[in-house]
C-alpha cells in the first residue's frame, strides 16, 4: 500500500487510498481526491559530511558551522574504514559511528566535537554529599599541556593532578593502576588460551572503538576478544567496591571521573557502568579555561595514595604496542616465574599501522600483531581469513594509539606524524624512568589480590560483547 500526499496541503495519507470513494476530500484543506499523488520514497542523501546521530553520546555536530569541506568523511572512509563499509540506505542510523572521534580532529571549524558533559559534572559538584574521585589515563599527562602553549609531549602529571583538584576533585587516582590490573588479568587470560590452544589468537579489549567496530564489522570474531574490561573501567569498578568499603563510603555517594584521550570511553561507560562521567583531553582544557586556571601557575601534585601506583608497563598503555608488551612481560613470568632480563620488546614498537613478529615468551615463540587505525582491522582480518595465524594480536582504533586518540588537543603547528612521535616518546621515557616495569611487581596490586580479588574472585574485571550487525540493516 503507497502513502499519497495532498498536494496543496501536504496531509499524507496512510491506507489503501484507491478504495476511497470519488467524493471522498483531504481532511485537512477539503480538496478533492485528484489533488493527491502517491509520495516517492526519497532515498537518503549521501552528503559531504558525516552525520551524527543526536543520541550519541561521544561526539556532537553544529550544522551552523559546518564547511562542508568533506575532511570528517575522508578521515572516516580510508583511515578509520568505517564509512563506506555499509549501506547507508539501509543503516537504521545517520552514520554508522564507533566513536574514535577522529573526524572531530579533522574538523576545521569545529562543527564536529566532543559532546561535553563537564557543565553536568560542575553542576553536581555542588552536592556536597557526593565525593569526587578522578582518575588520569596515561596519555592525559604527555597531551594536556599542549593546549596551554607547552611543546608537544611535554609531560605535565603534577600539574594535571593540581588542575583537577582546583576544579574540585576530592581524589586523584592514577589509571595506570587500572593498566596494571587489567594486564594481570589480560596475561593470565592469555596463558589459558595458550595452554588449553583454544579462542586463538587472544584480542584485546581495552579501546572501545576497536570492541565496538568489532561487533558491527565483524560479529563472527567477538569470542576471540578478551573478556577483560578496560583500564579506566577495572579502576572504576575498584573504586566502587574495594576502595569504597576501605574508606567506609558509601558507593552511591562517590561519583567517578576519569580524564582521558579518548572520545569513545563516553560509550563504554555507559555499557560498563563502572565511571560516572569521562572528561577527554580537550574537554578539560576549556573546563580549566572557563575557570581561568593558569596552567603555568599551576603547582605540582601528587596522586592520592591507593591506586596511586602504576608501573611502566601500565603507563606504556598510551601507545600502541604498549598493550601486548606489557601483558608480555607479565605473561612470561606467569609462564616461567622469572622477569625478563630485557623487558622493552622493540619489534613491537613501530607504530606503522600493522606490525607483525614473532616473540619468545617463556619457552613459546608466539606469533603476534599490533594493530592501530581501524583501517588496518580489516587488513588484519583479510589475513586471518588467507589462513595467517596468530597468538596474540593488540587493536587500538587510532593510529598509534591512545596517545592520538580523538579527544586530545587538536595539532595545529606540526605535521600529525610529529605530533604522535613527540608523544610517544615521552609516554616511553615514562617507562625508562619507573621503578617498578612490571604490573606484577606492583605493590598495590599485590595487595589487592591478596586482601580483596582473590577472596571474592574477579567478576567486576571482566565483561561481555554482543552482535551489533543489525544497525547496518
Amino acid at each position: 500500500m503507497s502513502k499519497y500526499i495532498c498536494k496543496v496541503c501536504g496531509y499524507i495519507y496512510d491506507g489503501d487510498f484507491l478504495a476511497l470513494p470519488d467524493s471522498w476530500t483531504c481532511p485537512m484543506c477539503h480538496v478533492s481526491k485528484d489533488l493527491f499523488e502517491p509520495v516517492k520514497e526519497v532515498a537518503r542523501e549521501e552528503t559531504v559530511f558525516i552525520e551524527v546521530d543526536k543520541d550519541n553520546p561521544s561526539i556532537c555536530r553544529n550544522e551552523n558551522l559546518c564547511v562542508k569541506c568533506g575532511n570528517c568523511k575522508s578521515v572516516c572512509r580510508f583511515k578509520q574504514s568505517v564509512y563506506g563499509h555499509y549501506d547507508i540506505q539501509k543503516c537504521k542510523c545517520k552514520s554508522v559511528c564507533v566513536d574514535c572521534g577522529q573526524c572531530c580532529l579533522a574538523c576545521p571549524t569545529g562543527a564536529l566535537d566532543i559532546k561535553m558533559d563537564y557543565m553536568e559534572l560542575e553542576k553536581l559538584m555542588q552536592d556536597k554529599t557526593k565525593v569526587f574521585v578522578f582518575q588520569t589515563s596515561p596519555s592525559s599527562r604527555v597531551a594536556l599541556a599542549e593546549e596551554f602553549g607547552q611543546k608537544e609531549g611535554t609531560i605535565c602529571t603534577g600539574k594535571l593532578v593540581s588542575a583537577l583538584r582546583k576544579l574540585g576533585a576530592n581524589y586523584v587516582f592514577d589509571t595506570t593502576f587500572g593498566a596494571d590490573l587489567t594486564i594481570m588479568e589480560e596475561a593470565k587470560e592469555l596463558v589459558e588460551r595458550l595452554k588449553n590452544k583454544q579462542n586463538l589468537p587472544l584480542i584485546t579489549s581495552c579501546c572501545p572503538a576497536w570492541v565496538k567496530f568489532a561487533e558491527i564489522f565483524y560479529p563472527e570474531k567477538i569470542n576471540l576478544l578478551s573478556s577483560c574490561k578496560s583500564p579506566i573501567s577495572m579502576q572504576g569498578a575498584m573504586i566502587k567496591t574495594f576502595w569504597a568499603k576501605k574508606m567506609g563510603i558509601k558507593k552511591e555517594n562517590i561519583v567517578s571521573v576519569a580524564i582521558t584521550p579518548c572520545t569513545a570511553k563516553k560509550a563504554e561507560i555507559k555499557r560498563t557502568k563502572n565511571v560516572d562521567f569521562v572528561i577527554p583531553i580537550r574537554e578539560l582544557a576549556r573546563w580549566m579555561k572557563e575557570r581561568e586556571i593558569r596552567f603555568d601557575l599551576l603547582e605540582e601534585s601528587e596522586y592520592d595514595s591507593m591506586m596511586q601506583t602504576g608501573s611502566g608497563g601500565g603507563i606504556i598503555f598510551g601507545v600502541s604496542g604498549g598493550v601486548m608488551e606489557s601483558a608480555l612481560r607479565t605473561a612470561n613470568f606467569m609462564l616461567t616465574g622469572k622477569n625478563l632480563k630485557n623487558c622493552k620488546f622493540e619489534n613491537l614498537r613501530k607504530n606503522d599501522g600493522f606490525t607483525e613478529a614473532k616473540v619468545r615468551v617463556g619457552n613459546k615463540t608466539l606469533s603476534v600483531a599490533v594493530v592501530s587505525g581501524l583501517v588496518n582491522a580489516h587488513k588484519l582480518f583479510e589475513q586471518m581469513k588467507k589462513g595467517k595465524k596468530y597468538d596474540f594480536v593488540e587493536v587500538m582504533a587510532c593510529l598509534g594509539g591512545c596517545m592520538a586518540g580523538g579527544g586530545q588537543p587538536k595539532n595545529l603547528f606540526n605535521t600529525f606524524e610529529d605530533v604522535r612521535k613527540m608523544r610517544k616518546q615521552a609516554i616511553y621515557s615514562l617507562d625508562e624512568s619507573a621503578k617498578i616495569k612490571f604490573a606484577h611487581e606492583n605493590p598495590e596490586i599485590v595487595q589487592l589480590y591478596e586482601t580483596y580479588l582473590n577472596k571474592t574472585g574477579s567478576e567486576l574485571l571482566h565483561t561481555t560483547y554482543a552482535d551489533r550487525s543489525d544497525i547496518l540493516g
